[in-house]
């Protein structure tokens, strides 16, 4: 999924989604069940998003969300009346009646008085109505502080969301953008170049291993620590920007400026294929998965199958790095091709209910050593391969820890604007039920890629996962 891990996962969930009817008003602020339900059907046109929508997403979240039990409303609440101020004094408009009202902790009440507020605020500046509300339900899902918790539209995009076009850039996987804002362990420095894919970079010159230094001016860590500046390159709403790069050629010890503007660019077709496979030397299969897309197990499998035509292969690597997840289901099936009879991961309720993830035993053993290459890119359903190959033992892991992002697989909900909210209904544990979701999956081998690595196109953890095969 490019780097848009939960808008990828949310497509994926509506594949087959339809619109149900928009709960009544009076059912919209209770916590029965009734305050969302799952798409049944093709989503119409969105409608603009109201203070009913935030009190309608507010309810769903405090019935459905795995963590609710234990959720203190109040900072939900809090968050969203925040953004609500921000958007005011962004339009120049401050209100004196914009004073968060005192919340006691009782959901229901504490509700009628933000609701109060914000409607008494709203009606005082009704041009900023529309964006004053979305910004608070914005806040109010980023206050979960949950990597798969999200509002968009039912495309799988936010409702201000517009495709910007890429900078044709492939960004070192030790560094995972998105993520950046939500989990500070989100990268390693140095940020460089691992691939020039076309568009702007190429016009630019920019090559494979050339270091950016500083994006529009900001540095892309400070004291090893990732900043928000990364985000720059990963852009998503509402509109993607030139970005200025300042760039350091190692080789040579070249630095220099660069404005990359966002166009349309042709890709190369076989790089957007979800599985990609080819024999290596010593007969050892490569197959990339780039995502859990639907039959991407099956794929990768039959992959295997077809270079084991005709010769004798002696190992597997299994590249995992980029791959943003997608379905649990495939990731199983992906894992029951190595393993069979074994516990793949937990998807656990609050009250400590927990669904067992299996091997789906009907897959066929493909019976040879394994190698997994992970990366700080590799989330989600990919976090629970590499979880299962480490702890049922069935393969070693080579490159850098995963990106730790796999709170649970997203449930979508729809709001009465045709507006779908997403979040996890069960939290995900590994096989052994050990957490992975902000703290990732460590590899056997830690093998990181230096920009020299990439300028010189050498690839370490593939090299290493190689050596380990060949003992």
């Amino acid at each position: 999924m490019t780097v848009r891990t939960v808008a990828a996962g949310l497509a994926l969930l509506l594949a087959a989604a339809c619109t149900a009817p928009a709960p009544p008003r009076s059912q919209a602020g209770t916590a029965t069940g009734t305050a969302c339900a799952r798409p049944q059907g093709p989503v119409g046109a969105q409608r603009p998003t109201t203070i009913d929508i935030v009190e309608q997403a507010y309810f769903c979240i405090l019935d459905r969300y795995y963590g609710a039990a234990t959720l203190d409303a109040r900072s939900l609440l809090t968050a969203a009346f925040v953004a609500l101020t921000q958007e005011l004094n962004r339009g120049g408009r401050d209100v004196p009646d914009a004073t968060m009202p005192a919340l006691t902790g009782d959901r229901k009440a504490d509700w009628a008085a933000f609701e109060t507020v914000v409607k008494q605020v709203t009606d005082q500046v009704p041009d900023l109505r529309g964006k004053l509300v979305t910004g608070a339900l914005d806040a109010m899902v980023a206050a979960l502080g949950d990597n798969h918790a999200r509002w968009a539209h039912a495309s799988g995009r936010h409702p201000d969301y517009y495709d910007g076009d890429g900078y044709g850039l492939g960004l070192t996987a030790n560094v995972n953008g998105p993520q950046v804002d939500i989990n500070p362990g989100a990268g390693l420095p140095p940020l460089f170049v691992t691939a020039v894919e076309g568009g702007a970079a190429r016009a630019a010159g920019v090559r494979p291993g050339d270091v950016i230094e500083s994006i529009n001016g900001s540095a892309p860590f400070i004291d090893g620590e990732p900043t928000p500046a990364i985000a720059a390159l990963y852009p998503r709403y509402p509109e993607a920007r030139p970005v200025r790069l300042r760039l350091l050629r190692e080789s040579t010890g070249r630095r220099w400026t660069v404005t990359l503007e966002p166009g349309l660019y042709p890709r190369d077709l076989a790089s957007l294929q979800v599985v990609r496979s080819r024999l290596l030397d010593g007969g050892v299969a490569y197959v990339r998965v780039s995502g859990f897309a639907p039959d991407s197990a099956k794929r990768a499998l039959n992959a295997i199958a077809r270079l084991r035509t005709g010769r004798t292969l002696t190992g597997v690597v299994l590249d995992l790095r980029g791959n943003n997840g997608g379905q649990p289901k495939e990731a199983m099936r992906l894992v029951s091709g190595f393993a069979h009879g074994k516990v793949t991961g937990h998807q656990c309720a609050a009250d400590g209910a927990c669904e067992v993830f299996r091997t789906d035993d009907t897959v066929e053993l493909v019976g040879l050593p394994l190698a997994v290459l992970t990366d700080r890119s590799c989330a989600s359903a990919c976090e629970h391969v590499a979880s299962a190959v480490k702890d049922l033992r069935i393969g070693r892991l080579v490159g850098t820890r995963t990106a730790g992002v796999i709170s649970g697989p997203a449930e979508p909900f729809l709001l009465a604007d045709n507006t779908v909210l997403s979040f996890p209904t069960k939290h995900h544990l590994g096989p052994n039920r050990e957490v992975i979701d902000r703290i990732g999956v460590p590899p056997d081998h830690h093998v990181v890629q230096t920009p020299r690595d990439a300028a010189a196109g050498r690839d370490p953890a593939l090299a290493q996962a190689l050596t380990l095969l060949r003992k």
